[in-house]
């Protein structure tokens, strides 16, 4: 009987269709590039869509429900079967996976003219669909204690539905940006504080001693649930004074959960250190936010845009970057493409937190944009002959 491997290396279909995180990373960057190139001159007025969001509303959820799911798919198609010994989801299936997410931003972008809700069931289709393919191979491996990433996938479709029903009702959507943020926070906190300290310790075993990341423990498992709990206060009462202590509490949980990993010991390798500034972002968040909440002179922005850049954008990035080499065969190192590639996140990062001090709204919105169409736009010239052709 062939082994699981020998049917991996049986599959003679396009390169593309050959591991999830081929076509997912790569549309998805696109995509991410597209979105935000779009969504500058939609704020200035000067593009109209089709769609029945308003501008902002359209940008948010593109990123959240249409980026976000990407990316995440890209990497769970490609851990679950190494999580669970099963094979990987290739061919005609994969194609048509894709083919449903790409159904998603097309019917949101014409949603004007099909209507609110064949865009809505249409969006909502490929999370349900990719929550049902996980769902059967965590069950079918037995792999339980990856059922809370089904968990997470499972909020982050409850934010989509209550993102349309809101649009629907009222015009704009609150909760479910709200709920949106709060399941890309988990899920970087979730995946992050598995891969982050674990690729930081196989860097760091051929260095010399010193040091070495403290792997998953109860005081992890802690952090996040008064993460949780935080961002649950924060979707039903954002503005409670006990929401904004709930919020400091956990950033600062994060960011002792971050100093655990040995982040300073990885600036000779950027494709390690990007991972740790990306996570930076979580704690950042949370304190901002409940800095804002208290009322200090900034706007809740800087911390929704220090998730959405650095957690949704950089931190993706940084896995994408990573994952591509190694499960292409080329060697696990940042060249100087990819530095470019991660200031220029860092650069959008920046800017856009700036932006939530009051600093320069109209210059600072355009260095953001630029900065992020150079991460993905950079990630797709350099990466797109990598994903599309045989391993090394």
């Amino acid at each position: 009987m062939a082994t699981t491997a020998e049917k991996r290396r049986a599959y003679d279909g396009p390169i593309l269709l050959s591991g999830g995180f081929r076509p997912f990373f790569l549309f998805g960057a696109v995509w991410a590039a597209i979105a935000v190139a779009l969504w500058l001159p939609m704020w200035e007025g000067h593009l109209v869509l089709p769609t029945i969001f308003p501008a902002l509303d359209w940008h948010v959820h593109e990123l959240l429900y249409g980026y976000l799911p990407a990316a995440a798919a890209g990497f769970l198609l490609t851990a679950v079967p190494n999580w669970t010994g099963r094979l990987p989801v290739v061919g005609t299936p994969l194609a048509a996976l894709v083919a449903i997410w790409a159904a998603g931003r097309l019917a949101i972008a014409l949603s004007a003219w099909i209507g609110a809700p064949l865009a809505a069931a249409i969006d909502l289709a490929f999370l349900v669909a990719l929550i049902g393919l996980i769902a059967r191979e965590v069950i079918a491996g037995r792999n339980w204690r990856n059922l809370r990433v089904l968990a997470l996938l499972g909020l982050l479709l409850a934010g989509n539905a209550a993102f349309h029903f809101e649009v629907m009702r009222d015009g704009h959507a609150v909760i479910g940006t709200r709920i949106g943020l709060a399941a890309a926070v988990l899920l970087v906190s979730v995946i992050g504080g598995r891969i982050v300290p674990s690729f930081t310790a196989n860097w760091l075993r051929n260095r010399a001693p010193g040091f070495m990341p403290i792997p998953f423990g109860r005081f992890d498992g802690a952090v996040i649930v008064v993460s949780a709990l935080a961002l649950a206060a924060w979707i039903a009462a954002p503005d409670h004074r006990a929401t904004a202590v709930a919020l400091i509490v956990a950033g600062l949980a994060q960011a002792a959960r971050l100093a655990r990993w040995a982040g300073w010991r990885t600036g000779a390798e950027a494709l390690l250190l990007v991972l740790h500034v990306a996570y930076l972002s979580l704690p950042l968040g949370f304190l901002l936010l409940g800095a804002a909440n208290l009322g200090l002179p900034l706007a809740p922005s800087a911390a929704l845009h220090a998730w959405t850049i650095g957690a949704v954008g950089l931190m993706t990035l940084a896995v994408m970057t990573r994952a591509s080499l190694g499960h292409t065969g080329r060697a696990m190192h940042a060249g100087r493409g990819l530095k470019v590639i991660y200031v220029g996140a860092g650069v959008a990062l920046i800017a856009r937190i700036a932006v939530g001090f009051g600093w320069a709204e109209f210059a600072l919105l355009h260095v953001a944009v630029l900065g992020w169409l150079v991460a993905f736009v950079g990630f797709v010239g350099i990466y797109w002959t990598i994903l599309a052709r045989p391993r090394a």
